[in-house]
């Protein structure tokens, strides 16, 4: 389907829809697509924070899910 039947389909559909609530859902994603959100403001300590986190993961110390299962498994049985 082309870009412009899909507007077409959109347009007759939306003009059909009487649901209040639908019709605003579907504004808000309008509007998300064409209003870029505004970025959190982070502290210094934020960003420190998560360039040492980047740093653990680069050299390998996390935990993969299997792991962090175990582990909560562990405590659940103590």
């Amino acid at each position: 389907m082309s870009t412009e039947e899909i507007k077409s389909k959109l347009h007759e559909g939306i003009e059909n829809i009487d649901d209040n609530e639908f019709l605003l859902a579907i504004k808000e994603l309008i509007e998300r697509k064409y209003n870029s959100p505004d970025l959190p403001k982070l502290s210094a300590f934020q960003i420190q924070r998560i360039r040492e986190s980047e740093k653990q993961f680069e050299e390998g110390e996390f935990y993969t899910n299997e792991q962090v299962d175990k582990i909560i498994d562990k405590w659940l049985e103590e």
